[in-house]
This record gives structure tokens, C-alpha cells and sequence, in this order.
């Protein structure tokens, strides 16, 4: 598939996603849907350190990565990709959600091991922690 019929097929199944019932909207054009709901009510900053298991796919059903099965995630939460910085800031620990992130809050159009430019990303992400 060429790449610009590519990038328009990813915009096209985000805007349907959108769409979907049970999915919501974070700023610059991220949503999510609630898989479960945490009982803690403090949220990560952008210099807080995560703890979080998750599973990366594009929109092919693709996983490109996964920390299930291994050691979650700890890292700052500053040093992730836009989407998740803006995702996460609304998380709790305990939270259990699907982000559907546009590829320019992921890697725009640049490729990743096993993620083509222009890509929307799908994630599930469970936080863990916040240090």
C-alpha cells in the first residue's frame, strides 16, 4: 500500500474508532475506552516515574510491543511519546485502558521497528505505579 493511501487509511479508522460507543476524547485528538477503573485518585506529572504493563499494536492488529509476560515499564513519564504523556496525566493507578493514539502524538511519519510512518497506535496500558 502506498504510503499516503497508508496514512489516510489509519486517520479513516481513527475517526471511526472516535465514533464507537464507550470511547472518549483527550486532548490532541488521543481517545481511550476504560477497561477498569483504579480506586486512587492521584495522577502522574509529567516528571513522575511510571510503573505500567502494556501492549503496543497498530491498526492491523500488529504488536509491535509488549511488556506482558516480562518486567513492567518504569520510566519518566516526560521521556514517552506525546500520547501517552497526555493519556497518562489523566490515569490513576489501577487504571486499565485502550489509547488510541493519531501518529502525530506517536511517531509521525517516521517508521519504527515494526511501525510504519503515519501509523495511529493502539495500546493497552495499566498503570502500576507512580513514583
Amino acid at each position: 500500500m502506498a504510503k499516503r493511501a497508508y496514512i489516510e487509511k489509519n486517520k479513516a479508522w481513527l475517526e471511526n474508532k472516535a465514533r464507537e460507543e464507550g470511547v472518549l476524547q483527550l486532548p490532541r485528538g488521543v481517545y481511550y475506552r476504560i477497561i477498569h477503573s483504579g480506586e486512587c485518585t492521584t495522577h502522574p506529572s509529567p516528571r513522575s516515574i511510571i510503573t505500567a504493563h502494556y501492549r503496543g499494536s497498530t491498526i492491523d492488529g500488529h504488536t509491535f510491543d509488549s511488556s506482558y509476560g516480562d518486567t513492567p515499564l518504569a520510566i519518566r513519564l516526560c521521556d514517552l511519546i506525546d500520547g501517552w504523556i497526555v493519556a497518562l496525566q489523566q490515569m490513576v493507578v489501577g487504571d486499565k485502558w485502550e489509547l488510541y493514539i493519531p501518529a502525530e502524538m506517536g511517531y509521525g511519519k517516521f517508521s519504527q521497528p515494526g511501525i510504519p510512518g503515519g501509523s495511529t497506535l493502539i495500546f493497552e496500558i495499566e498503570l502500576l505505579g507512580i513514583g
